[in-house]
């Protein structure tokens, strides 16, 4: 039987300053901050995590915040667009949101479906598709009430140096079907109701260079720490060069590029956001590795401020 995985489980993207970025997706577009944390490669970097209520996966958005980085370019062997799902009955309410908080944004139709397309304050694209699939958000911040949250993922656009070589992976070893054509456009889809639709672009783009405004990898889904074994096999088996796995504390992961030049991630659902503090105080404090912790004083007195704050727009 064909591997499948569910759909995407994270996106991962380089920002600039973290207050800002945190401002956008909690401020802004009410998502929760379920993780305050940092980069495990670079210690003095944070790693943010936006998400549900409960940081499911296919929710998660996380962000290595770099202030003084070069702005990236968008091109092929990227995530050109993160798509997030809401209630088809809100994309009004947030045409309003996106009008008060002053973000450009355009109004378009892609495969039958309503979207509104825009930048974050660090220049990543962003749309919001209206969808009956998936649950409500479960949470609620600042001006966006929980019937009007977004739900998590609606999906991704991927550019790449050669579509017919990453249209083939994601069929035949992401396990994804193809289900539309439209113009430029290949539509793909997995078997979760959300983080399950992949768009992708079918003309070959000047490769990209990271930087701030691009997203560094997009991670799909595996079940558990059995299957996440039996993925990294299956992936070798198609001769592509999978990285050991390595404990990401939350996920486990192991990576691999696809031949269209994008950063593939297979993350583990378990053991989860809660594994290192409560439901309740999740994204509340800064949270470390236990060799880090003899660090933390110097650390928080030297990372940015990147707290979630009801923005003034919503106060009055």
């Amino acid at each position: 039987m064909q591997k499948q995985t569910t759909g995407i489980h994270h996106i991962t993207a380089i920002v600039g300053k973290p207050q800002e970025n945190v401002d956008f997706y909690a401020g802004v577009l009410g998502l929760r901050m379920v993780k305050k944390t940092v980069n495990s490669d670079d210690p003095g970097t944070y790693h943010l995590y936006f998400g549900d209520a409960s940081g499911s996966p296919g929710s998660i958005i996380t962000f290595f915040p770099w202030p003084n980085a070069y702005q990236g370019r968008l091109g092929s062997g990227q995530v050109g667009i993160t798509s997030y799902v809401v209630t088809e009955e809100t994309l009004g309410f947030w045409e309003e949101r996106l009008t008060k908080f002053k973000i450009i944004f355009k109004k378009l139709r892609r495969f039958s479906e309503g979207y509104l397309r825009f930048q974050d304050s660090h220049g990543l694209n962003v749309e919001l598709v209206a969808r009956k699939a998936g649950a409500n958000s479960g949470w609620e911040f600042g001006g966006v009430p929980t019937n009007k949250a977004i739900k998590g993922f609606g999906g991704a656009v991927l550019l790449t140096a050669a579509p017919e070589k990453t249209m083939k992976t994601l069929v035949e070893v992401m396990g994804l079907e193809k289900v539309g054509e439209e113009g430029d456009f290949f539509r793909f889809q997995s078997t979760s109701d959300i983080g399950n639709v992949i768009d992708v672009k079918n003309v070959s783009l000047p490769m990209g260079s990271m930087g701030v405004g691009t997203v560094h990898h997009i991670a799909w889904r595996a079940t558990d720490f059995a299957d996440h074994n039996e993925w990294r096999k299956h992936v070798s088996s198609f001769g592509f060069d999978v990285t050991p796995i390595k404990d990401r504390q939350y996920f486990d992961a192991i990576y691999f590029r696809e031949d269209g030049g994008i950063l593939f991630e297979i993350a583990t659902d378990p053991p989860g956001f809660a594994y290192d503090e409560s439901y309740g105080a999740m994204g509340s404090k800064l949270m470390l590795l236990p060799w880090l912790e003899e660090k933390r004083e110097s650390m928080e007195t030297t990372l940015l401020p990147a707290i979630p704050r009801v923005l003034e727009e919503d106060k009055s």
